[in-house]
């Protein structure tokens, strides 16, 4: 199950997580509240599934440690914008995940203190992107797809160009379940484009079909997207997803690409699913390696863990 080079990913265990707010569709406190014990333990299970199976693929994992009252420090994938070696940190846009970013902030130093990643960077005071979750790289057409509407910025575009030297095209999200882009679209390995038609606005699916083949879109239903079936890690040819319908995996399966599933049922209730709970750090915008711009082996076994990532401010 190996591939030619290791991916990287950053995650954070899910000692805190829980629904304790809401601030999407998928999020209800008070069901949470009625089976809070038994999802506790349902949510350790499937993240360390998760893991697991990453690992098993060649990734090597640097994992977070978790801090309490920062119940959605879970979904990594928010954290940063990663490419070549640079972290742009997020800002969130409600109070409670601001929480976060000082966590955030900390665990991108110890990368760059372990030679994981080269150096990080921060937003502008008055805009906010919420990481991967609204930026997704695509290595086929050298471009960031930029998510924008419920969480992120529309400027934020400028900054990510600004800071990558690479172009972006923007896509306005219209639908509040799909809240960030990473629900609604996804990019396969050929350069193939997962969507959900529903989750965008005319103007940004005009410029969708514009930039990309009729043949290299795949336009999901909203039952797929509805169960965060585009919310997957791509692993080489292989999505690793929490469930996959029979329709999508034939579709898949006849552009050559293999589904693995991990139940993430209990991160489902918080709106996230496999590509919410990772962070890939070791993408970059020329095909290098990483570790080759930066001197220090990624490609280790996978017997090897990552370092852990201290990520508090303050003793907790």
């Amino acid at each position: 199950m190996a591939v030619a080079h290791s991916p990287r990913f950053l995650m954070c265990p899910p000692r805190h997580y829980a629904v304790t707010y809401s601030i999407n569709p998928w999020m209800d406190p008070e069901k949470w509240s009625k089976r809070s014990h038994s999802l506790t333990q349902v949510t350790e299970v499937e993240w360390r599934s998760l893991k697991c199976l990453l690992e098993q693929f060649g990734a090597v994992v640097d994992l977070m440690i978790p801090a309490p009252g920062v119940p959605d420090l879970v979904f990594t994938a928010n954290s940063a914008v990663v490419l070549d070696g640079k972290a742009l940190l997020a800002r969130f846009r409600y109070p409670e995940r601001r929480l976060e970013e000082p966590h955030f902030a900390a665990a991108f130093d110890a990368l760059v203190e372990h030679n994981v990643l080269k150096c990080r960077a921060s937003l502008p005071a008055d805009i906010v992107l919420e990481g991967a979750g609204d930026c997704i790289w695509d290595p086929k057409r050298e471009l960031c797809w930029m998510g924008f509407g419920p969480r992120s910025s529309e400027q934020a575009a400028m900054v990510v160009e600004e800071t990558f030297g690479i172009p972006t095209l923007s896509m306005e999200l219209v639908d509040a379940r799909f809240y960030h882009l990473d629900t609604a679209f996804s990019v396969l390995a050929d350069g193939e484009i997962m969507y959900f038609k529903g989750a965008l606005s005319s103007r940004s699916l005009r410029l969708l079909y514009d930039r990309v083949n009729f043949r290299d879109r795949i336009e999901v239903s909203e039952e797929d997207a509805s169960n965060m079936r585009l919310n997957g890690i791509k692993i080489g040819r292989t999505l690793i997803l929490s469930s996959c319908s029979s329709q999508l995996q034939r579709q898949l399966a006849d552009r050559g690409y293999s589904v693995s599933v991990t139940p993430l049922s209990s991160f489902l209730l918080g709106g996230g699913s496999a590509y919410c709970l990772t962070l890939r750090t070791d993408l970059t915008s020329n095909g290098r390696s990483l570790a080759a711009d930066i001197g220090h082996t990624l490609d280790r076994q996978v017997d090897a863990p990552g370092p852990v990532v201290h990520a508090h401010v303050a003793a907790h």
